[in-house]
């Protein structure tokens, strides 16, 4: 299948209408990586089931994602994973089908792409293509407090493939400002993790270490560059400092655990200063008045600790910070439910009707900037 998928805008077949009395029953799936998710939610905002089959373990062997592995698993999982989903529920209450389209590993995209077209040509209901970077952004509407969420907003995705910046003038409005250059913050965390002896164990693995490290020592004895910190962009680069934590590393022959929880601290820390420094720039540049985290790294503590130190301590009152609860941050379908219904709800044409399913297809390198 050729082209580039739909993505509704008010120029599609979709008539464009949102609203926030808008009732609307969204069945969402995704599969763009190594999770298996699908999940049910109304209105944008009530969760009505949330399903994420993961294959992390099966990959743990491998150091990493096999994207073959992967996509087989994916195929196994779909179906049991849908109709978890719609316990409680039937599809004769849905009304929208939301599939991940891209970006994500072209194997895995395809599983849930197919199925969800397959519904929607099953039953007739219109199917929304997202894009899974911008879905991030909106679990922040899913449960933060939305009267505190005003806009300008600077929006923070960051995760294992990806780390963007974006300007959001209002819920759809939305402006890339810059991103990573090379290694995303989550894929540096992934990787020095691994470096440390950590395994598979990513971010999380790094977070507890360097916790031991802080409650030990007031300052850990290791120094690491922030890239990029203090350049005129709104970019970010990661690979730098992969290079040096292993440079470092090679000098010391004795690894013990004191030294492993003090990289994790460090790495830590520059990877949070970097990213804390760069998304405050941007809302000082625009005005902002929401700072809005999301993906993977979100979940980090020290992250969402060092902003609201951040604010606290340069007394700024006018800038709210928010961050999805932590089951929220990781890849799901609640996120791509969200994202279709605060991009593209609509109330259908019956002259114009939905958009065609065999439009969609999976696009594996899909732009982050292609809102």
């Amino acid at each position: 299948m050729t082209g580039n998928p739909v993505i509704p805008s008010p120029s599609t077949s979709l008539r464009v209408n949102w609203s926030r009395d808008l009732s609307m029953n969204i069945l969402a799936i995704e599969t763009s990586c190594d999770e298996t998710a699908a999940a049910v939610v109304e209105d944008g905002t009530k969760i009505v089931s949330n399903v994420v089959a993961s294959s992390t373990k099966m990959h743990e062997k491998y150091g990493g994602i096999v994207p073959e592995v992967a996509a087989r698993e994916q195929l196994r999982c779909i179906i049991p994973v849908i109709t978890e989903a719609l316990v409680g529920s039937s599809l004769k209450n849905i009304d929208a089908i939301a599939v991940t389209v891209g970006p994500g590993l072209i194997g895995s995209l395809l599983v849930g792409v197919e199925t969800a077209k397959t519904i929607a040509f099953a039953t007739g209901k219109p199917i929304i293509p997202v894009n899974h970077v911008l879905a991030h952004m909106y679990a922040n509407f899913l449960d933060s407090d939305q009267k505190n969420l005003h806009f300008p907003a600077i929006s923070l995705v960051v995760s294992g493939g990806h780390t963007e910046l974006y300007l959001m003038k209002s819920i759809k409005d939305l402006t890339w400002l810059g991103g990573t250059l090379d290694d995303a913050a989550g894929e540096c965390f992934d990787k020095t993790a691994r470096l440390l002896g950590f395994g598979h164990g990513g971010g999380l693995a790094i977070q507890v270490a360097a916790k031991k490290c802080q409650m030990l020592h007031d300052k850990c004895q290791i120094k690491l560059p922030r890239p990029l910190l203090h350049d005129d962009t709104l970019n970010f680069s990661f690979s730098g400092l992969k290079t040096a934590v292993m440079r470092e590393w090679k000098k010391y022959e004795d690894h013990s655990e004191e030294l492993i929880n003090t990289f994790a601290h460090e790495i830590q820390e520059s990877i949070t200063d970097v990213l804390v420094e760069k998304t405050l720039r941007a809302a000082k540049k625009y005005h902002a008045q929401s700072i809005l985290v999301s993906g993977g790294v979100a979940a980090n503590l020290r992250l969402r600790e060092k902003f609201l130190t951040k604010l606290r301590s340069n007394n700024i009152t006018n800038l709210t910070f928010h961050a999805p609860s932590p089951q929220l941050c990781t890849d799901n379908a609640v996120i791509i439910a969200a994202a279709a219904y605060f991009r593209g709800s609509f109330i259908l044409s019956e002259v114009e009707g939905p958009t065609d399913w065999h439009t969609i297809t999976a696009v594996p390198n899909l732009s982050v900037e292609e809102i």
